[in-house]
């Protein structure tokens, strides 16, 4: 089986304001393998990804590969590093044991970000179940 990534989907909190600069951010980088980036836990994710945890999406942020690998938190964070022109270098040094508590510092302090400015949902974050249609 061929498990080369040749594509990206990302899985972003549309609702969160960092998440989206970080989109916007993604799609005006030069990319080495191509991104798709949807809304986690909206109707085209459960589409794409049927037997996804999509409530787990919402929370951390989610990478899957076009081979059907999931990479999540800091591994999603490298993984989209790498697949884009001028940050490969950077994904290659954070996944190593020297550069690996310099990606989880950054993980967690985004994350802290995220706490302190995305509204509250209330509940109103959580996907609704699949329909029996």
């Amino acid at each position: 089986m061929d498990r080369h990534v040749r594509r990206l989907t990302v899985l972003y909190d549309a609702e969160c304001p960092l998440c989206v600069h970080l989109r916007h951010w993604l799609l005006r980088q030069p990319q080495l393998v191509p991104i798709d980036l949807v809304a986690a836990g909206s109707a085209e994710a459960r589409r794409r990804y049927p037997d996804l945890d999509h409530r787990s999406t919402l929370r951390e942020i989610t990478v899957i590969g076009d081979g059907g690998q999931i990479y999540r938190g800091t591994a999603a964070w490298i993984v989209c590093l790498w697949a884009l022109a001028e940050h490969r270098p950077k994904a290659h040094w954070l996944a190593t044991p020297a550069g690996a508590p310099f990606a989880r510092v950054s993980v967690l302090a985004a994350a802290k970000y995220r706490e302190l400015t995305a509204t509250s949902c209330a509940g109103a974050c959580e996907v609704p179940a699949p329909s029996d249609r």
